[in-house]
């Protein structure tokens, strides 16, 4: 068993065992921050990852993952009590390829012979070991799958391969409409409903492996010849993935200045590799951080070491999706994958490590469920509070969520002023739990929460993130 996993089930198991939690006497004092629960913001329909271009084959044993260990690390991704309980799965179309980051493996390899001709469909129930891994995600009650893909067939396209950009042509959009919701019914004859479709992945980019280049002009053009044929099916159309949130704002503009398009996306979804994910995009509809990874070279396990791709950093960058681009969907890149990864799983052989960027997107996504809704919430005004930074939220079961990140040094005291919680707050005593991740903790229970007169007081240690939950 590997240790940051026995970590947190003894933390769990030895909970009843905690003492209250109680602010450190060595602690800064702070002026009172407030969440008002009764204020609601932006809707959060879930927490996810993707195991694309073969990923999901190597969870599945490829390499030599065994059997015990593939269970551990769908528990640490999927179980809800002991892991991190992400909610969507996002999966790659056409990106199961023979070698990884090469060409796709298409539904319909080669041209029927011409946009009009009868298509010839071609499926082998395995998709890269998408399909294995989808249904194990549905057992554990995952109900959102985002299927996107990176590129249309090669012969759809003005350059004649799925790598290196190009763009479709427009005779075939029609074409690439049917194959696309095609490969959603592929799917659900194997017991899985694609609630959400993707049409293009980084349309602003041109990569080596398979990609599309659209204009936020073109993308308009296609998202009206192509939703309507989605929206019959039954599903949602999501544009566009672009690699910046900058970029997708263009897109999201284009989109929204045309009704008819605009119509037919229900989701805006964007990268923010290149540019942040730290305003909201200019839409009315919801959108998602589709996917990220932090930039690294090498494996890194480290809660805080200040490389900019530890555990401490991606809390970070959930914190100013949630916060600041008021996001509804958190979707994290590779879930598990092999060498220099910036997975949150590092698979070999018949092994696998666990990074403690799992932990900081568990502390999350274990506790705000789909159907959830982000509350206001501050961390105060006095200057002790500048390196701390709160979010909080209401399930729909009625349990509030704070999650407070303390990316300063020196431990501090949160005192929280709660508003609009049903009961008031009043003298709640031993009310909910508090749950750490730093350092020497990956979400474990560290005691229960105290809530008395409406005050929540809670203490917390430097470069640290804690979670209260409220029952």
């Amino acid at each position: 068993m590997i240790t940051s996993v026995r970590t947190t089930l003894v933390g769990t198991l030895t909970a009843a065992l905690l003492p209250l939690i109680t602010p450190s006497a060595a602690a800064e004092p702070l002026r009172g921050g407030t969440v008002d629960f009764g204020r609601h913001l932006q809707p959060i329909d879930g927490f996810g990852f993707s195991q694309a271009f073969q990923r999901a084959d190597l969870m599945h044993g490829a390499q030599g993952l065994t059997p015990e260990h593939q269970r551990e690390v769908l528990d640490l991704l999927l179980n809800r009590a002991t892991g991190a309980g992400l909610s969507i799965l996002r999966l790659g179309i056409g990106s199961s390829s023979d070698e990884v980051y090469d060409h796709m493996k298409s539904i319909q390899p080669t041209d029927p012979g011409g946009p009009d001709a009868p298509p010839r469909y071609e499926w082998d129930g395995d998709d890269g070991g998408q399909v294995w891994l989808a249904k194990e995600a549905r057992r554990y009650g995952v109900k959102r799958f985002y299927a996107d893909a990176w590129s249309a067939p090669g012969y759809m396209k003005t350059n004649g391969t799925d790598a290196g950009g190009g763009t479709l042509k427009a005779e075939w959009r029609r074409a690439y409409a049917d194959y696309l919701v095609q490969y959603a019914k592929f799917y659900r004859q194997e017991g899985v409903r694609i609630t959400d479709l993707g049409f293009t992945n980084e349309p602003d980019l041109a990569t080596s492996y398979a990609s599309m280049r659209f204009t936020p002009e073109q993308a308009v053009e296609v998202i009206k010849a192509i939703g309507p044929t989605v929206r019959r099916a039954g599903i949602n159309l999501l544009c566009c993935d672009a690699a910046g949130w900058d970029e997708q704002a263009s897109f999201s503009t284009a989109i929204e200045a045309d009704s008819t398009a605009a119509d037919q996306v229900a989701v805006h979804t964007g990268h923010p590799y290149v540019t942040p994910s730290d305003q909201p995009l200019p839409t009315s509809r919801r959108t998602w951080m589709s996917e990220w990874s932090p930039n690294g070279t090498t494996w890194n396990e480290a809660w805080d070491d200040h490389s900019g791709y530890d555990g401490l950093a991606v809390a970070e960058a959930i914190h100013t999706t949630l916060a600041d681009a008021e996001a509804s969907g958190y979707v994290y890149w590779f879930g598990a994958s092999v060498g220099a990864t910036r997975g949150l799983i590092q698979l070999g052989g018949p092994d696998y490590h666990v990074s403690k960027r799992l932990w900081a997107l568990a502390a999350y996504s274990r506790f705000i469920r789909p159907g959830a809704v982000r509350v206001a919430a501050d961390s105060g005004t006095d200057s002790g509070t500048d390196g701390v930074k709160t979010t909080a939220f209401r399930n729909r079961d009625g349990r509030r969520v704070l999650e407070i990140l303390n990316t300063g040094e020196e431990p501090v005291r949160g005192d929280y002023a709660l508003r609009g919680g049903g009961d008031g707050g009043r003298d709640a005593r031993g009310a909910g739990m508090v749950y750490r991740t730093d350092g020497t903790h990956a979400l474990s229970r560290v005691g229960t929460a105290r809530v008395r007169d409406g005050r929540l007081a809670v203490g917390l240690p430097g470069r640290s993130l804690t979670t209260v939950v409220l029952r």
